[in-house]
């Protein structure tokens, strides 16, 4: 234990970059998993074939390799952003490719919640002059989204232990801090072990616990 207390600043600091991946690349999954699945059941052909072929492409298409091609192919692009040395460029390309990768996965949650819906719903939004966006907005998702909750919460959960892989990018969150004390303090390796797999496990549990006060909460106002 002593390792852990030696260097609890820096797991802290790791857990912390682990966090903010999680809140930024959860945000753009979460705008652009509702883009996607507005484009999905569109009744425009072109939008639907456009995010189907994001789906097929983003959920058969490893993780790493999303970040590698991010990471290494943009800038010789032209396209390098970052925001200071703590959000520097690997950071933002780690939450982008995050995103984009679990974007698929909450488009898909969404989608099955849309399915759950009553065709009668829509039929009646357009029987009093709603127009598709406005039946999707106001009709269609917030329902959707309250059905929704435990997948939607199972793949934010798998969102916060994907950041670990962001680490294969030099990202110095709380895998990457791992890593380096093991290299240090080899001797100490299962000790540092459980003290990260216990950081991801308040994590989840923070999650999990929010997805099912949300869920309570939603089955509440029905």
């Amino acid at each position: 234990m002593q390792v852990l207390i030696d260097n609890f600043g820096q797991i802290l600091d790791g857990f912390a970059k682990t966090l903010w991946l999680l809140l930024f690349s959860g945000t753009i999954a979460a705008v652009l998993g509702t883009i996607l699945v507005a484009m999905r059941v569109s009744p425009v052909a072109i939008l639907r074939f456009a995010g189907t072929s994001y789906i097929n492409v983003f959920r058969n298409t490893p993780l790493l390799l999303i970040l590698l091609i991010i990471a290494f192919a943009a800038p010789d692009l032209g396209f390098t952003y970052e925001i200071n040395n703590y959000f520097n460029f690997f950071f933002m390309a780690a939450t982008v490719g995050l995103g984009l990768y679990a974007a698929a996965f909450v488009c898909e949650a969404l989608r099955s919640g849309i399915n759950s819906i009553p065709l009668g719903q829509a039929e009646a939004a357009r029987s009093i002059g709603m127009t598709f966006a406005q039946s999707m907005r106001s009709v269609i998702l917030p329902q959707a989204a309250r059905a929704v909750i435990p997948p939607l919460a199972s793949t934010y959960i798998a969102l916060a232990k994907n950041t670990s892989v962001a680490l294969a990018i030099g990202v110095t969150e709380a895998s990457f801090i791992m890593k380096k004390l093991n290299a240090e303090n080899a001797v100490a390796r299962w000790q540092i072990f459980f003290g990260f797999a216990f950081g991801y496990m308040v994590i989840v549990a923070f999650i999990a616990s929010a997805g099912a006060l949300a869920e309570r909460s939603g089955a509440k106002t029905r």
